[in-house]
């Protein structure tokens, strides 16, 4: 098999990648790694910090850094960062070590979602309320080809876990 048994969570902020990547580690077992507190570890700062003092470019080469970390991981549900597949050939390289699954969320169900935690969200910290779904429908727009590349695509508004683990097993030969 070309693939680790690494299964990598995409999708928009807000769609539910972290607490997919818990409930997808629990059944099967696995480790679970979430992309942004591995980033907050290696950089010694908070997510919002990294932006506040050293920009989103600065962030991004971090994240595909430490994503980069990941290639030996073995047994591992990561959840990525909602930008994390648009930046520096990191779903090519996702996709060569693993298993992607894209959380597809509608821009309506997202604002819902991040309205409850965009003061803690560096990306949209500043964006009023009424702005948020078109800022929402600019981002996805740009970020669904990407997104779209996945090996999976499941709905993020109402997850059949042990369906998606049916499927991991299938993808990866169990």
């Amino acid at each position: 098999m070309k693939k680790n048994q690494i299964v990598y969570i995409i999708g928009f902020m807000g769609s539910g990648k972290t607490t997919a990547g818990r409930k997808l580690s629990s059944s099967l077992g696995w480790s679970f790694i979430d992309l942004d507190e591995e980033i907050e570890n290696y950089s010694e700062k908070s997510i919002p910090r990294i932006f506040e003092e050293d920009g989103e470019d600065s962030f991004r080469n971090t994240e595909s850094l430490v994503l980069r970390s990941t290639a030996d991981l073995f047994n591992s549900i990561i959840s990525t960062g909602g930008g994390t597949p648009c930046h520096t050939g990191n779903m090519d390289f996702m996709k060569e070590n693993g298993l992607t699954i894209y959380l597809k969320m509608t821009p309506e169900q997202l604002k819902q979602r991040l309205i409850e935690s965009s003061g803690e969200r560096p990306l949209i910290k500043n964006i009023p309320h009424y702005q948020l779904q078109d800022y929402i429908q600019k981002k996805l727009n740009e970020r669904e080809c990407f997104y779209n590349m996945a090996d999976l695509i499941v709905q993020g508004s109402n997850v059949d876990y042990s369906l998606l683990v049916k499927l991991i097993n299938k993808y990866l030969n169990y």
